[in-house]
């Protein structure tokens, strides 16, 4: 016996255009469009395995997916916090340092990456991280 096709999606009012301006969104993430794709195409009666051939996912992801969308709506289908180790480095406590001017001993002028994190004791790409998230820029002093 040869297993049934879901039965097509029941979306909730307004879901339907929602769901399709996240298609064509340009600022959204594009999982949050696979997502909606998946639930469109479920809501127009495809099945499964079709819905995962077309948007390049396994047919699992997308039962996950329709069951999480009638679980919860569309607020279902964002991403949900991840797990793990929080982040431990404070960007504010980077950005404060950065403002404060080098020693003389190290004839400098303005902050490296690299100086910065020897004082700091963290690594380099850690400061410009931090420095890239709120926009400083030490060796431009002009505009700095």
């Amino acid at each position: 016996m040869a297993n049934r096709p879901a039965p097509a999606l029941l979306l909730r009012d307004g879901d339907r255009d929602q769901l399709e301006g996240w298609l064509r969104s340009r600022s959204l993430g594009s999982g949050l469009a696979k997502r909606a794709r998946m639930i469109l195409l479920a809501a127009d009666g495809v099945g499964n395995r079709e819905i995962a051939q077309r948007v390049g996912a396994s047919p699992t992801t997308v039962i996950q997916w329709r069951s999480r969308y009638e679980e919860r709506g569309l607020p279902g289908l964002e991403d949900r916090e991840r797990s793990g180790r929080p982040r431990s480095l404070d960007h504010r406590a980077i950005v404060a340092e950065t403002l404060k001017p080098p020693p003389k001993k190290l004839g400098v002028t303005h902050w490296s990456s690299r100086l910065l994190a020897q004082r700091l004791k963290v690594s380099n790409s850690s400061i410009a991280r931090a420095w890239r998230a709120y926009g400083i820029k030490p060796w431009k002093a002009e505009s700095f």
